[in-house]
């Protein structure tokens, strides 16, 4: 019989497929949809395991959970009729994979503790922006502009700076980002691409829980399981204390260190963007000297 740990990874996957199947238009995938009213969103199941060439008992099976070791060619075949593109796919792949391991233990969260080099190496990168965040983006370390770029994000108790948290909370960064509906489109695709294959990580089931609760924009974009939200290369930043600036943004993972990641912003040496950058840099509280946050700022509902 397979375990609680298996029906929670196996429905994990039929959520994705659920998600996937709703979402895609019959006339999307070459069907002629009659004059008739459709209940259903997206396609049937009998039109999506037609599709596949599956039997639609066993397509049920798999969307209710209760089927966790499809093949890989059952897996090609649904991202196949379902138009999935290669991250989809992959998503899709890591997910069976999982469902398959019967794995009985969530695998531990990731350290916070950031090596001493590598905040040598963020006061290195200065003036750039850059910090070091974890897989649930939880800020680990930063340097001046790093943070400072996040406008109010110091006002916030070190523990709760998230750049997730601070995308749909922060009542600054809608004003931050000019194209905030973008921004945090490719945050939830991150945080539910990874949440997928580790669906009960604390660190990640706690930001998510409090995020579905705190935020309808959060909830409606994580209800869609979407996980091709790639953050672009090129961010602008509409910001209070150096105005309209434009970075090239790169994200490294650490080595030797998993789930942790370095976020670095960059512009061209002599155009306003750097000079910006410089303003920035000399304005900003040093990292090492965090300013005290008065109680009135203080998140009271976190």
């Amino acid at each position: 019989m397979p375990s609680t740990s298996a029906h929670s990874e196996g429905a994990e996957l039929g959520r994705y497929l659920r998600a996937r199947r709703t979402q895609t238009s019959p006339g999307h995938v070459g069907l002629t949809v009659g004059a008739g009213i459709r209940r259903t969103p997206g396609l049937r199941r009998e039109e999506l395991a037609t599709l596949a060439g599956i039997s639609i008992d066993y397509y049920v099976r798999l969307e209710r959970g209760k089927e966790t070791r499809p093949s890989p060619a059952v897996l090609d075949s649904l991202a196949r009729a379902l138009h999935m593109d290669d991250q989809e796919h992959q998503h899709l792949r890591e997910l069976a994979a999982r469902a398959a391991r019967y794995v009985s233990e969530p695998p531990p969260a990731p350290t916070r503790t950031v090596r001493p080099h590598l905040k040598l190496l963020l006061e290195a990168l200065r003036p750039n922006p850059a910090y070091v965040i974890s897989r649930s983006m939880d800020m680990l370390a930063w340097n001046p502009g790093g943070q400072a770029l996040y406008v109010g994000l110091e006002d916030w108790p070190v523990k709760h700076r998230n750049l997730a948290r601070y995308l749909f909370l922060h009542p600054a960064a809608r004003g931050l980002f000019p194209d905030w509906d973008r921004q945090i489109t490719a945050c939830v695709a991150r945080l539910r691409a990874i949440a997928g294959t580790a669906p009960d990580a604390p660190d990640l089931t706690h930001l998510v829980g409090e995020l579905l609760l705190k935020s309808p924009d959060f909830a409606g974009l994580w209800e869609r399981y979407e996980v091709t939200g790639r953050k672009p290369a090129h961010k602008t930043f509409q910001h209070p204390q150096v105005g309209t600036i434009t970075l090239t943004s790169q994200s490294l993972h650490v080595e030797g260190t998993p789930g942790q990641r370095i976020g670095v912003y960059t512009a061209e040496p002599g155009t306003p963007d750097h000079d910006a950058l410089l303003l920035l840099d000399m304005t900003a509280p040093s990292a090492a000297t965090p300013r005290t946050t008065p109680d009135r700022n203080r998140l009271g509902d976190l």
